[in-house]
């Protein structure tokens, strides 16, 4: 892969340090931004030693603000030298919104969660990924890769607003690419496609998944071989797509493994009853 800086949200844990990870050992220089603070220490320390080790650069923000979003951009433009690639994967879940999810005896309707929880996984999963976009076209060649999830997490019961921001971020991606068709930037979407198995799931799923009462969960490292694809110039001529990791077989060429698991971004509407 070409020499390229990233910034990777929620990239300090997870799926999105999985996504570093990946980045910087294919020589990108890569800003890994997290909202926990000991996150830092502990993706430094596990890196020393590593051939890649210097070309990943750790930073605390909180996305929810705006100041915090240019505050990151100008650290990139600082220790990188601009951005060429963003992959927007930062996220509040369940474990946030509902810590009981799994434990109380009816579902959380919408009338139940907080303003404040809503304005903040609003802020962190949708609108951070809106502030960071601008500016990637001065450079002439980019990529913006969005992580959103399931369609039936957006929209079963029980799952505002985690469901709802990553509605908006899947809409915007389809929106963002018709935009930007011919720019040199494109705009995909990378998910795992199924839970992933990271700090934010919640161990009752953990365990349903252990036992078969729920689906495999996606490892955190299955996300790298779409994500290296997409921001590829192998991908170059494509805009608007989403790839899901768990129907991408590594095994196979890159264009074939992705001609096989990408559909079009966002959604078709029902037509209308006759």
């Amino acid at each position: 892969m070409e020499r390229r800086n990233a910034i990777v949200t929620g990239g300090l844990r997870g799926l999105g340090r999985a996504m570093a990870l990946g980045l910087a050992r294919e020589g990108c220089r890569v800003l890994a931004v997290g909202h926990i603070e000991t996150d830092v220490a502990e993706i430094e320390r596990d890196v020393t030693g590593m051939a890649f080790a210097n070309r990943l650069h750790a930073l605390v923000a909180d996305l929810r603000r705006a100041q915090e979003c240019d505050r990151v951009v100008a650290a990139a433009e600082a220790r990188l030298g601009g951005i060429d690639i963003l992959v927007n994967n930062a996220g509040l879940t369940f474990t946030y919104i509902d810590p009981a999810r799994y434990r109380r005896p009816t579902m959380q309707r919408f009338w139940e969660v907080s303003d404040d929880i809503v304005e903040n996984v609003i802020a962190t999963n949708y609108i951070a990924a809106d502030r960071l976009a601008p500016g990637m076209l001065q450079r002439g060649w980019g990529r913006i890769v969005n992580v959103t999830t399931k369609l039936d997490t957006m929209n079963r019961a029980g799952t505002h607003p985690y469901g709802a921001s990553k509605a908006a971020l899947e809409m915007a991606t389809e929106v963002w690419a018709k935009e930007t068709e011919g720019t040199g930037l494109t705009i995909n979407i990378v998910n795992p496609g199924a839970g992933a198995n990271t700090p934010g799931m919640a161990e009752e799923m953990r365990e349903m998944s252990r036992e078969g009462r729920a689906a495999r969960l996606v490892e955190p490292d299955e996300m790298v071989p779409p994500l290296l694809y997409v921001v590829s110039r192998e991908a170059d001529r494509v805009n608007g797509w989403r790839f899901d990791a768990n129907l991408w077989d590594p095994s196979l060429p890159p264009q074939e493994a992705a001609r096989r698991a990408g559909r079009p971004a966002g959604f078709e509407m029902h037509p209308a009853l006759g």
